[in-house]
């Protein structure tokens, strides 16, 4: 397994290890509810260095971008971050992403861990006839995702930058304990909150740092549960190279008025399912379990956990277009009554 900059400091503050997209993480530090309420009611800090980072410039940089993402990066403003996806020809998901424009022609993008050799193979093909460089920085880049509505105060104690000129999505350069950073006011949690990017040599000092102001070390336990509890997709789980992303609930991505890869494709593919939220009144769901529409079955759950806030089980499903309730799950062997949800599962800030 590979090891984060932050692998010794995940020892030493009792985190429980364990293999994700190749690289060890920590699960959990004290328990997953306690790390998840933490970052709903003040300000957890998650290590996030395995995510992968590409930089893409260059004059072309701007109509490469349109061409293989699915949201409108003309719209994106130097200083400014967006949601994206990387279609595929057949009108499916390569990966879901985050895109930062850091300047004129010059652009960061944000892709899953497990998905950085695949990306970065489609991306390099795609890129033939471009006039763009792109530069892969994964190994080369350390990420912390500070979160919570707390996550403001421990941070602006930190840096000389007024955090509170800075909205949602903006992305700016700072000092934090010393040491330089570029900052985005974005995360995968629902909460506020900021992810910083660092050298890996300046990561554990920010990480001390943060935890002394006050924010909580989180594992990838309470990552899962705060993102699904905000209705938040995983790759692999609601999006795979297989999804049209126009029949799922993240739709508003795709911009139909500008030319991408797989457009067409995606355009006329009928809509066999859709995804919806579901709560259990007993048991826990998780990935495969039926969906049950009276004795028949009708989909499957994609994600699904105990919810700290809501203190039932959650899932997001993908069940038959027309399919209707009400819905049943089928937990080791138990038909247990299923309430749809709108989502998020809780109101978020």
């Amino acid at each position: 397994m590979k090891e984060t900059p932050l692998y010794q400091a995940h020892l030493r503050r009792g985190g429980r290890m364990v293999e994700f997209a190749g690289y060890a993480l920590p699960l959990q530090y004290t328990s997953i509810k306690e790390e998840h309420l933490a970052v709903r009611r003040g300000a957890g800090v998650f290590d996030v260095s395995h995510m992968g980072e590409f930089f893409i410039r260059g004059e072309e940089a701007l109509a490469f971008l349109q061409w293989v993402t699915a949201n409108d990066v003309g719209r994106l403003r130097v200083g400014r971050a967006q949601y994206s996806m990387l279609p595929n020809e057949k009108g499916g998901v390569v990966d879901d992403i985050y895109l930062y424009r850091l300047g004129e022609g010059e652009y960061l993008m944000v892709v899953n861990a497990a998905n950085i050799a695949k990306d970065w193979a489609h991306l390099k093909a795609l890129a033939q006839g471009f006039r763009v460089e792109l530069l892969d920085r994964s190994e080369a880049t350390a990420l912390l995702a500070l979160q919570g509505p707390k996550a403001e105060e421990v941070l602006q104690a930190l840096t000389d930058q007024d955090l509170s000129q800075r909205k949602k999505n903006d992305v700016f350069r700072a000092e934090v304990a010393g040491k330089e950073a570029l900052l985005a006011r974005t995360g995968y949690t629902g909460e506020d909150g900021f992810e910083l990017f660092l050298a890996p040599e300046d990561a554990e000092a920010v990480f001390e740092a943060l935890l002394e102001g006050g924010a909580v070390p989180c594992g990838l336990g309470a990552r899962d549960t705060l993102r699904l509890e905000a209705g938040f997709p995983l790759y692999g789980h609601e999006l795979t190279d297989d999804t049209n992303p126009l029949c799922t609930p993240w739709a508003w991505v795709v911009k139909r008025e500008k030319a991408f890869l797989g457009k067409e494709a995606m355009l006329n593919a009928p809509c066999g399912e859709r995804l919806i939220g579901l709560v259990l009144e007993t048991g826990i769901p998780r990935e495969g379990y039926p969906v049950l529409s009276g004795e028949e079955r009708v989909g499957r759950v994609t994600s699904g956990g105990f919810s700290p806030l809501l203190e039932k089980g959650i899932a997001l499903a993908y069940v038959a277009e027309g399919a209707e309730g009400p819905f049943f799950v089928e937990v080791r062997g138990r038909k247990v009554p299923a309430s749809l949800s709108p989502l998020p599962f809780v109101p978020l800030k």
